[in-house]
């Protein structure tokens, strides 16, 4: 328990903050499961709107404070990767089923 107004005070001012970045978190995880699963399932077209907007949210959340840049950085990198491998993956099986019926 606070024992200084001052301590209540930041106190409720710490919960309000709480309160704000929770929802913009839970929001940014959101984009972000949404994104890796159009990923892992191989809908390329609809993983890259969604790695943007997972791109877009993770900055905004950095932005406002409600995660460090860095993990926002860390985060973009990961899904930017996964992004990538999937879509070089993508590529070389259209090469070799081309390469088979021809």
């Amino acid at each position: 328990m606070p024992r200084s107004k001052s301590a209540e005070k930041a106190a409720r001012a710490a919960e309000r903050k709480r309160l704000r970045n929770k929802s913009v978190k839970s929001a940014t995880k959101t984009h972000l499961t949404r994104a890796e699963k159009l990923i892992s399932s191989n809908e390329l077209e609809s993983a890259q709107q969604a790695v943007v907007a997972a791109t877009s949210a993770l900055d905004r959340a950095a932005k406002k404070g409600a995660i460090h840049p860095n993990t926002a950085a860390r985060r973009k990198s990961r899904l930017m990767k996964k992004f990538n491998q999937a879509k070089l993956s993508s590529i070389a099986e259209q090469k070799t089923t081309g390469a088979d019926t021809a």
